[in-house]
């Protein structure tokens, strides 16, 4: 990995377009390369150390950079071990936990109590700039902390007007966090044949608007790759229809690394295998008759219909008990959600190993 002190994208050799981010992948005959750019931060990799060195020597002729070797991106600390690598932020979150002013509380177990729902009512908060501010931090810590996520998107929604109980919420994640610094994202070094999406949704989970919340992860291999917690945007008539709604974000996630994966000659000819617990859905995505009470949701059924018959996806049900997405949709008790939280690949810092950084 590599940091650049100037700014590249502004270089004559990208676009001149304010563009934060770029990707670029070269595949001569001798070996391929990818390099990802984030405004002024590289990461890069090739088939060959060699290739990798060549590359680094080509741009040092043109801008002026400085190579952190394998540690460090975006604040992301990456620890290779003799199982894959580890991807943590620690040190970010305890500037977190300092920020809140927060250093000597009490942990919990669980970020978000079982069946904790947030309205709009109460008194507002003091700061709402710190609200802000600390709601925004916790979002980047999600990158490699997918056990917050839920809450985080919870508090995340009455930034506009936090009231205490919003608050008290964030607070609450903050103890989470003090008893879980050490707490990061495992990925394993083997070579992945299956790509698994599960999905989840809390009908009508919001008390003011009465809107859904979805989730969903997807795993290449062992690997977590992808998830999300999100608010559906319009409320549905139907537990049936939040969950076709989710299952049909998950399966356009799927697609995407599908096709990225192609893009990196790694193409998948396998079916992608999206598991959630509704028995309407499953049968939604196989039956061809339109039903009056589903064209609400016509699109999203063609949409999962269609890739069900080319064969690019099955969708199959499995028991909630097993669904790892319920850690995206609802506070869980601690013995699932921990359970759930080990599924992700949420691990704590590996012991260091002899040739690891």
């Amino acid at each position: 990995m590599v940091s650049a002190v100037c700014r590249l994208y502004s270089a004559d050799w990208l676009s001149p377009k304010p563009t934060r981010h770029f990707s670029f992948y070269l595949s001569p005959s001798f070996g391929y390369t990818y390099l990802l750019l984030y405004v002024d931060d590289i990461v890069l990799t090739a088939s060959s150390t060699g290739l990798v060195q060549r590359i680094i020597a080509s741009l040092h002729k043109k801008f002026a950079m400085t190579d952190l070797g394998p540690k460090y991106f975006l604040g992301i600390h990456a620890t290779r071990t003799a199982s894959g690598m580890f991807l943590s932020q620690k040190q970010y979150a305890s500037e977190i936990i300092e920020r809140a002013g927060m250093p000597s509380c009490h942990p919990c177990r669980t970020p978000v109590e079982p069946g904790a729902k947030l309205t709009s009512h109460g008194p507002p908060v003091k700061d709402p700039t710190l609200y802000r501010s600390l709601v925004g931090a916790l979002q980047y810590l999600t990158f490699t902390r997918p056990d917050i996520s839920y809450v985080v998107q919870q508090i995340y929604l009455f930034m506009h007007d936090p009231r205490e109980q919003h608050m008290q919420s964030l607070k609450r994640v903050i103890r989470y966090i003090q008893g879980t610094t050490d707490l990061g994202l495992q990925l394993y070094a083997s070579s992945p044949t299956t790509l698994v999406a599960y999905s989840d949704a809390d009908w009508t989970g919001y008390p003011t608007t009465r809107r859904s919340t979805s989730g969903y992860c997807v795993f290449l291999g062992n690997n977590l790759l992808s998830w999300s917690s999100k608010r559906q945007h319009t409320p549905s008539r139907s537990s049936a229809e939040t969950e076709y709604r989710g299952v049909a974000n998950a399966v356009a996630e799927t697609c995407w690394i599908r096709n990225l994966l192609r893009e990196l000659h790694c193409p998948f000819t396998s079916a992608t295998l999206v598991y959630y617990d509704n028995v309407s859905s499953v049968y939604l995505s196989t039956n061809p008759v339109q039903h009056q009470r589903t064209k609400h949701i016509e699109i999203d059924i063609h949409f999962v219909r269609d890739l069900v018959a080319q064969g690019q996806v099955r969708v199959l049900r499995v028991p909630s008990r097993y669904l790892f997405a319920d850690i995206f949709t609802k506070g869980l008790p601690f013995a699932l959600f921990n359970e759930f939280r080990s599924s992700l690949s949420v691990r704590s810092t590996p012991a260091p190993t002899e040739g690891g950084c």
